[in-house]
């Protein structure tokens, strides 16, 4: 085979590839499809794997103290010798095999179970409110792409009206109607849709690209299912802030250092070695027995924990400011919502009732009478651009109330989970 005849494989090879990659039909995605996504994305198992560690928490606390197995040679003669005989039987070491068990009070074992039992329905609520901040991210994601992909849609016809608009003005340059200079100004307006119409295209990948990072969804997506209708905030039921995730997780942690606080009073209360040992020592008796009683004598050196105690107290001041802090933000959130669904509900109103009709019909009856010699250009371009405009600013609109719609949504349908830790 000749170099022409293989480079010619290679660019068939190339052209077949490139095909197969843009004729790859588009993976059809849902807002709600998105949201199902979401809630199993990294974030979100992060979170999970967090919660793991929590619950792992609570069975490593909820056990006493493991009793302690000591063994022990002592008394072993160095100047007259071990003796004769068996090691373990005859030689005249003092052998020893014992116990010790650790008896702890003042409920230690009680408050250490209840306190890591907090902490992990405090991680099961974070992961509710990851899930439900991952949902509200992948749901602007969605509309983005949406609005992107709306936006080729009206650019293309923007740039399809142009071309019409270009053919017209010749047809006038032909017939002694219309200066050069003038067709050509509308030539440039066209070249300007064409780019505008590419712009969009740019904007599309990069909304995908971001759809997919939000959710792990692979192939070449595309947002389906058009906008949600359009909802006001206004006449909702009243929302408990006490339900969200991020609050209940900052309750749960008070509760947390709460029981922590108490763990740490309990301190005061002095836990109790006691142990037996069985001794072996030929020569003397063979069965002897060791009893143990073991008592830190930290209050009588004048030490009552208070600094564990100051901690623990510390930290309890600082996980109620944190609820605090937590409700106040919660409920600021959904204040601004609740502003952010009605604002953006009556300007796509607005746009979609009165703004859109108004600037096309504008546009159509400019181009009707430029093509028959009643308009100037400048008044025709000046039409055109108000309604690119307007055509922009209502996706914009209709995305912003739809960011809005989803993010409200899914604040007032997140209930507490009902497993628990």
């Amino acid at each position: 085979m000749g170099i022409g005849q293989w480079l010619l494989g290679a660019l068939v090879c190339a052209c077949a590839c490139v095909w197969a990659q843009e004729s790859r039909p588009d993976t059809g995605v849902t807002v709600q499809d998105a949201q199902r996504a979401a809630a199993a994305n990294v974030d979100v198992s992060i979170a999970r794997r967090t919660l793991a560690a929590a619950r792992g928490d609570v069975a490593a606390a909820d056990h006493a103290p493991a009793p302690q197995l000591t063994a022990k040679a002592s008394q072993m003669d160095l100047q007259n010798g071990l003796g004769g005989g068996n090691l373990f039987r005859d030689k005249r070491i003092d052998k020893s095999l014992g116990l010790d068990w650790t008896i702890e009070r003042g409920n230690k074992r009680e408050l250490r179970t209840q306190t890591a039992i907090a902490n992990a329905q405090a991680a099961r609520a974070d992961v509710q409110e990851a899930i439900v901040q991952q949902q509200i991210a992948a749901s602007g994601a969605f509309f983005d792409l949406l609005a992107a992909q709306e936006k080729i849609a009206q650019m293309q016809a923007l740039r399809e009206s142009a071309d019409q608009l270009v053919e017209a003005s010749q047809r006038r340059v032909r017939a002694g109607d219309l200066s050069r200079q003038e067709a050509m100004r509308v030539e440039i307006e066209a070249e300007r849709a064409r780019t505008d119409a590419q712009a969009a295209q740019t904007d599309r990948a990069r909304a995908e690209l971001a759809l997919a990072q939000a959710t792990g969804l692979q192939g070449q997506l595309a947002a389906t299912g058009g906008w949600p209708s359009l909802a006001k905030a206004a006449g909702a039921r009243p929302f408990d802030i006490e339900r969200r995730g991020d609050v209940r997780a900052a309750r749960e942690r008070v509760l947390a250092a709460q029981r922590a606080l108490e763990g740490a009073l309990a301190l005061q209360h002095t836990d109790i070695t006691v142990g037996a040992s069985y001794d072996h020592f030929p020569g003397t008796s063979t069965r002897l027995l060791e009893l143990r009683l073991q008592v830190p004598l930290s209050g009588e050196i004048g030490y009552a924990f208070q600094g564990e105690i100051e901690r623990a107290r510390a930290q309890l001041a600082q996980a109620e400011d944190q609820l605090q802090k937590v409700r106040l933000a919660a409920a600021a959130d959904m204040g601004r919502l609740a502003q952010d669904l009605d604002l953006s509900s009556s300007r796509a109103a607005a746009y979609e009732d009165e703004i859109v009709p108004r600037a096309r019909e504008v546009a159509r009856l400019a181009e009707y009478a430029f093509s028959r010699g009643a308009m100037t250009l400048a008044d025709l371009i000046d039409a055109r651009r108000t309604l690119r405009a307007v055509l922009l600013e209502e996706i914009a609109a209709r995305a912003d109330h739809a960011r809005a719609i989803a993010a409200w949504q899914l604040r007032q349908r997140e209930d507490p989970e009902t497993e628990s830790p």
